[in-house]
């Protein structure tokens, strides 16, 4: 762990205009609680601190979007997104805001610090001004025409239709998004930050000092040095924000990367009176967890901030990952195509350590790296369910069927190579999960814990208790048990004793091992073998004796639930049906409207909503389907013309509006028994269902 006397472990602050989906917790929250989780356990002397970045543009467009107060925003998401990481079990020291009082204070006075000792440049540009509403604009605030696909919604800085990147003079009829006005350029004065000056000292600290960072950190880093720094304005033009202290500053907030990263340690000073220990005192390690989009900011400005204000330690590591997509596509919070914490522990409660598991697994640590619902799902139930799940279940199960719930005693001198091999693997198990995560490969360490589970379930399966028990069961009742005669009896309970003895130590270890990673499972671990939190401690890894003989063990209960198909198309399915699609660039003409009726013709329709259980081709019929649904009370077949939009497999689990009282007809011979009304929207047919799942013969009306 290095000659370091305390740890300060940070993990980006989120901004709080939106909730945070399960691409934030594995780019940088997640790997944060497991190494936090880790240093705890060493008995380290550690503080992990976050909060909610709770300014910046993000911030106002949000609220003008919403048409209300930016702090309405920030005090809505701020809640939201504490909630969801508690539930997760990120388990930060504090949850701070940059909107806090004691934030102000500090960022202020850390710009006054800088500013007094004459390390700003002042310097006028020409910046977009909107006329009417008398404020300069960000890009974001302007709006247009993009020029490369026509979308007449793009921002000066990015069209989210087609995704390039913009600027607002490259814009057709840009406008101001606050009033409509044409903006136009005016002067105003900002201070900058003369990163240049920062160069030399930055090459020596940072690449010669830190080769051993990780190699999407130090090559991103490395790019932007060798293309030498500019000088970068530390404040902005707007109205929401930390005001700019100074007298001649009217209007100007600071820049929200200058803010933010000094959260860190404002947040801290709310958390601990000796917060000077841990930013100010160089047997302090300071490591910033983040997603590969903040490096530059947390390797190269927030650290010439640290340098040129003076008294701060500097990081120590920055292991930055890289990014998760979902289903094979980047995840868009503007298109809604994400997967939302807080939705996820609606959907799946109790399960928090079975996402911590698969987003760790996979998690991007040197490259970008692939979410999708049916490995969430492999995972769960080869790897949770059948290794960890099961090794712990079968040894609870035989230790109360053959020792009577109590742990039996270690017959050393019945122990055989076997034996000794299964109990070296603890200390083996410890020093590589324990270098693993020295070394942030959090993947790594977690294979190396499931590893020992799987030699667990190999151990027992090479022991055989269960054969060995029966052996002792026939001679008892005097029944063939191959060789074995009634001396034999003491010599194989000895070695069931010995079997079961080792694998309770081993299922005591894997709830030392699994705490960093999936700290409800580990705690469930120690509620079946009745031990205290205190066990957990590292110091206790790869040993033997964690659990007494003689001890009561509770009654087996199931780690892990597998998760069945209809779960996952289910999940499947909400995401598609959220997604936001871009606007068409030119509106297809709708439907032509059919004759009017009367409420009366309409209340003759009885629409149930169904789910399809059941989906297959018509033999020799190219665009028919042949669906069972499921509408609650009964099961019906329906044929149905869509097998040229959609693949039978693809279907199944989803719900659907069915005309429930349609006189039933035969086709190919088929009698269909109702009919699932369709959207066609440009040649594509969607299911017509409803928002949110419903239980099956629900009445639609």
């Amino acid at each position: 762990m290095g000659n370091f006397n305390r740890y300060l472990i940070t993990a980006a602050l989120p901004y709080a205009n939106g909730p945070v989906h399960i691409g934030h917790l594995a780019g940088c929250y997640l790997p944060a609680d497991i190494y936090v989780r880790y240093l705890r356990a060493k008995k380290a002397d550690v503080k992990f601190i976050c909060g909610s970045d709770e300014h910046g543009v993000p911030i106002t467009i949000k609220a003008m979007k919403e048409n209300v107060t930016p702090q309405d925003v920030v005090d809505r998401y701020h809640k939201i997104i504490g909630d969801s990481f508690a539930a997760m079990g990120i388990s930060f020291d504090i949850f701070a805001r940059t909107s806090a009082p004691i934030h102000h204070t500090t960022a202020s006075d850390f710009f006054l610090k800088m500013y007094n000792d004459g390390l700003f440049e002042e310097k006028e540009s020409e910046q977009y001004f909107d006329p009417e509403k008398q404020v300069f604009l960000a890009d974001r605030y302007i709006v247009g025409t993009c020029p490369k696909c026509g979308n007449d919604k793009a921002y000066g800085d990015q069209c989210e239709r087609c995704g390039t990147s913009l600027s607002p003079d490259e814009l057709i009829n840009p406008h101001s998004a606050l009033s409509n006005a044409v903006p136009v350029k005016k002067a105003t004065k900002h201070w900058y930050m003369p990163l240049q000056n920062y160069e030399p000292w930055l090459k020596e600290w940072l690449l010669e000092g830190h080769k051993d960072w990780k190699n999407n950190v130090y090559g991103q880093c490395k790019s932007w040095l060798d293309a030498g720094l500019q000088s970068r304005a530390m404040t902005r033009d707007s109205n929401w924000g930390i005001k700019v202290p100074l007298p001649d500053a009217e209007g100007k907030v600071l820049y929200v990367w200058f803010d933010a990263p000094i959260g860190y340690i404002s947040a801290t000073k709310e958390l601990t009176p000796d917060w000077a220990d841990y930013w100010c005192k160089e047997d302090t390690k300071l490591v910033h967890f983040i997603g590969k989009d903040n490096i530059v900011f947390h390797c190269i400005i927030f650290p010439a901030m640290l340098k040129a204000h003076g008294g701060f330690v500097l990081p120590e590591n920055v292991p930055a990952n890289e990014f998760l997509n979902i289903e094979g596509e980047k995840v868009s919070t503007s298109r809604n195509w994400a997967v939302w914490v807080h939705d996820y522990i609606k959907d799946f409660p109790d399960q928090q350590d079975v996402l911590r598991y698969v987003l760790c697994a996979t998690a991007p640590e040197t490259k970008d790296n692939d979410f999708t619902w049916k490995d969430f799902q492999t995972r769960n139930n080869s790897e949770l369910v059948a290794n960890l799940g099961n090794f712990v279940n079968r040894t609870m199960v035989l230790t109360h069927k053959l020792c009577g719930g109590k742990v039996p005693r270690l017959h050393e001198e019945a122990a055989d190579d076997t034996d000794k091999e299964m109990l070296a693997v603890f200390q083996a198990t410890k020093e590589s999960v324990e270098a693993s995560l020295e070394a942030y490969r959090f993947r790594e360490a977690l294979a190396e814990v499931m590893e020992l589970s799987s030699k667990g379930n190999q151990y027992m399966q090479k022991k055989e208790p269960w054969i060995l028990a029966k052996a002792i069961e026939n001679i008892k009742a005097g029944k063939p048990a191959g060789d074995y005669t009634e001396a034999d009896i003491p010599a194989l309970q000895a070695k069931i004793d010995n079997c079961l003895h080792i694998c309770l130590q081993l299922m005591a270890n894997l709830a030392i091992f699994t705490h960093p990673f999936m700290p409800f499972t580990s705690r469930k671990i120690c509620h079946l073998l009745k031990v205290v939190d205190r066990m957990l401690e590292w110091e206790n890894a790869g040993s033997a004796k964690l659990v007494s003989v003689g001890y009561s063990l509770r009654e087996p209960e199931l780690l892990f639930k597998k998760i069945e198909d209809d779960t996952i198309a289910a999940q499947v399915e909400k995401l598609h049906a959220g997604l936001v699609k871009p606007a068409a660039a030119a509106a297809q003409p709708a439907a032509p409207a059919k004759a009017e009726i009367q409420y009366d013709d309409f209340a003759k329709l009885d629409l149930r909503v169904g789910t399809i259980i059941q989906a297959e081709k018509v033999e020799k019929a190219d665009k028919l389907l042949k669906l069972l649904v499921d509408i609650g009370t009964e099961q019906r077949t329906v044929v149905s013309g869509i097998a040229m939009h959609f693949n039978p497999a693809d279907i199944i689990g989803k719900q659907v509006t069915l005309v429930a009282n349609l006189a039933p007809r035969k086709m190919r011979g088929i009698e269909s028994q109702g009919m699932i009304l369709m959207a066609e929207d440009n040649g594509k047919l969607v299911f017509v269902n409803p928002a949110e799942t419903v239980a099956p013969g629900s009445g639609v009306s």
